[in-house]
């Protein structure tokens, strides 16, 4: 059966589809290792978990994912089953004759992938022997005091052993990601297994240590002398685990330009496929469907802002803007100190020039708590009492006003509340009352006294003062819709949100700004990440569809923050209406973001490998991996062409203008004469054209 596949291109909504080649993958078993398949530690959960999906309907039963076991992970995301596939059931049966524990079944994701999941703990008795082996074939050594350094050789090896009880047939492509999993490459490749091997960093190891302690990493990435800052930083060894992977693999990846670039230099390598992060892409049926679940959770905000606030509500909420950060508590790494700074100088202007709108910023960063703040837990309770007493009062007063009317008569207002009533509600106004500010913090920090947040919000002096016109509420801990202070889920608080804000320094992706855009919500961004990056190769006028791009890379610090300030300044003289279509054109950009159409780059990937390992059985001509040419999204029609005319000087609109506004525009039409006008978001001109051949041969 032949291998090649030929790319078969047509559009859809403007943008293309590929038909997928007719890879035989009844001959092919893909194995996706990692150590966040099933167990959820960072960004790499979300790349594996929304594109199992892609790939399972890809691959079929032919797909499948390694990762460790946990039990508290496996309980509630796994479903065991047998192997269907005899040599997977043997290499397993053979695992578990030696004393190794395996696990095989469903991953209740998306696409419901198979799982291969070993049992660290079990097999740990060997340790010791397989750590004497990796020096053998690598001579890298492994500190005893590193369990996840340990643990990675344990899973490394388990992971080369699976792979060696496979017979030549099927042929067998593993893909490996990050240093965690790397072991069982560099043992793979040192045992001459016929297995294709890819390698995908997500993030440097010593690129995300050198940013953290704020040096200027980008601008002197030729300057470091990577051994002496990895045996600085105590992390040689697994600098080294992570270099060798990236050597070893037949094909190595990253996942954006910038992270290309600094590769390059902390692992002496280029990628040879930049394999961008994508989502599952939901579109809804009707456009303003998104547009409603923003008012809902927004209004779920709301509720949450006057028990925070209470005693100090003397700012209008129709008026009130909601921006929010979000992730990793790496303060400089994920820009929270420029967010700050940007925040103080926000509020000046505000100030200044005697706006009425009120910004709120959420930092969702988990840090280490003791417990919810009693202040704010307090704040919560008052608001419910007020309810509680507002209904009670309205239930008494609707009974008297119905009783009057159905009498004929129009009842005395003055009399339709008696004294108790008033007592009540005098009461609860009392209860209101506050001798201290709202809290910054909704939790009591363990260590506020050297929080950096806390700290420089204290330098900066945004405490929440009545005359502040930014706000600040720091919830040191990852929301869930089980939180008596803010009852939702991440997604849902995204949505109810204006803006995110993620000026980030160190970003080799950004899946934070890009969950933002593909439920519709406006985003800041900067050209250090791999989303800030992609957006401005892919998009004509970021800043039209409600992506800004914050260059820190050739400003100056202060420069970059005068920028973001500018940014968050402009975002709060908009109008409801001009908020809505920006919205609008955020959620258009989603398409750019599918792994329907991403995913493609890993398929070359694969092919790449195949082509490398298998030279007899697959060929594939040199070619360039998979590239972009040109903008593929223009300037939005209803948009003049000078920036500055775009918004208006004032942040003062009329009623007059806001109906103008809405005769001139028409979401829809826009959508479909840009939709007219944009060229394909990818070209696949170097992605490799299949051409069958009678031997089986895969051809450019």
């Amino acid at each position: 059966m032949p291998l090649g596949r030929s790319l078969s291109m047509t559009s859809l909504n403007g943008l293309p589809q590929c038909e997928d080649e007719d890879l035989p993958v009844e001959d092919l078993l893909l194995f996706e290792i990692s150590w966040e398949v099933t167990n959820k530690v960072g960004g790499i959960y979300t790349v594996i978990q929304t594109k199992a999906k892609t790939t399972a309907d890809e691959w079929g039963e032919n797909y499948f994912l390694i990762g460790p076991y946990f039990e508290q992970n496996v309980k509630t995301q796994v479903e065991f089953s047998e192997p269907p596939n005899p040599a997977v059931k043997k290499a397993m049966d053979t695992m578990k004759s030696q004393g190794c524990q395996v696990f095989f079944g469903r991953w209740l994701i998306e696409g419901s992938p198979y799982v291969i999941l070993f049992d660290i703990g079990s097999a740990a008795w060997n340790l010791d022997k397989w750590k004497g082996e990796f020096w053998e074939v690598s001579n890298i050594g492994i500190p005893f005091h590193d369990r996840e350094a340990n643990d990675a050789v344990i899973f490394g090896s388990l992971t080369a052993w699976f792979l060696k009880e496979f017979d030549d047939k099927p042929n067998i492509i593993a893909h490996f990601h990050e240093w965690q999993a790397g072991v069982g490459l560099i043992l793979s490749r040192s045992q001459k297994l016929p297995v294709a091997t890819i390698f995908t960093t997500h993030a440097t190891l010593l690129g995300r240590y050198l940013c953290a302690a704020s040096l200027d990493f980008y601008n002197n990435l030729d300057q470091f002398d990577i051994d002496k800052e990895a045996g600085e930083r105590q992390i040689y060894h697994r600098y080294c685990m992570e270099r060798a992977s990236v050597h070893c693999a037949h094909v190595f990846t990253t996942v954006s330009q910038i992270t290309a670039t600094e590769a390059e230099h902390m692992l002496k390598k280029s990628p040879d496929v930049v394999t961008p992060n994508g989502l599952n892409i939901k579109k809804f049926s009707a456009m303003h469907e998104f547009q409603n679940l923003h008012s809902m959770y927004k209004a779920r905000i709301q509720e949450f802002i006057r028990g925070h606030f209470y005693g100090h509500l003397d700012f209008d909420l129709d008026k009130t803007l909601f921006f929010f950060i979000a992730g990793r508590y790496e303060f400089s790494n994920k820009g929270a100190d420029m967010f700050l700074e940007a925040l103080s100088r926000l509020n000046f202007l505000l100030r200044v020039h005697k706006t009425d709108v009120t910004v709120i910023v959420f930092f969702i960063m988990p840090a280490k708590t003791n417990n919810f703040n009693v202040e704010t837990l307090k704040g919560q309770a008052v608001r419910k009492q007020l309810w509680d007493t507002a209904q009670s009062v309205k239930e008494k007063f609707g009974r008297k006003l119905y009783n009057a009317l159905l009498k004929g008569e129009i009842p005395d207002l003055n009399k339709i509340l008696d004294r108790d009533d008033i007592s009540i509600m005098k009461r609860a106004i009392f209860s209101t009352q506050r001798h201290s500010l709202p809290p910054v913090t909704t939790h009591n920090m363990i260590d506020d006294s050297n929080d950096p947040i806390l700290n420089t919000i204290r330098r900066i002096g945004l405490f929440n003062n009545r005359t502040d016109r930014v706000k600040v509420i720091l919830h040191p801990e990852f929301l869930s819709s089980t939180s008596p202070l803010l009852p939702l889920d991440y997604e849902e608080f995204v949505r109810g949100c204006h803006l995110g804000v993620f000026p980030s320094y160190y970003e080799p992706w950004g899946y934070t700004p890009a969950e933002c855009t593909v439920m519709g919500i406006p985003s800041v961004t900067t050209n250090l990440s791999g989303f800030g990056c992609f957006m401005q190769e892919h998009v004509a006028d970021p800043e039209a569809y409600g992506i800004y791009i914050v260059d820190r890379r050739f400003r100056s610090p202060d420069e970059s923050c005068n920028q973001l300030t500018q940014f968050l300044y402009g975002f709060c003289q908009q109008n409801r209406r001009q908020r809505i279509i920006q919205r609008n054109r955020t959620e258009r950009l989603s398409d750019l973001l599918d792994w329907k159409y991403l995913g493609r780059y890993y398929m070359h990937a694969r092919h790449l490998a195949l082509s490398r390992t298998f030279p007899d059985k697959f060929e594939m001509e040199r070619s360039a991996p998979p590239k972009t040419e040109g903008f593929r999204y223009p300037r939005p029609s209803s948009v003049p062409p000078s920036p500055s005319a775009s918004q208006h000087s004032s942040p003062h609109h009329s009623e007059a203008e806001d109906e103008d506004e809405d005769e001139r525009y028409d979401e829809d039409e826009e959508a479909e004469r840009d939709r007219q006008n944009i060229k394909s978001p990818f070209s696949f001109g170097a992605l490799p054209q299949g051409k069958k051949k009678q031997h089986g041969e895969y051809r450019n």
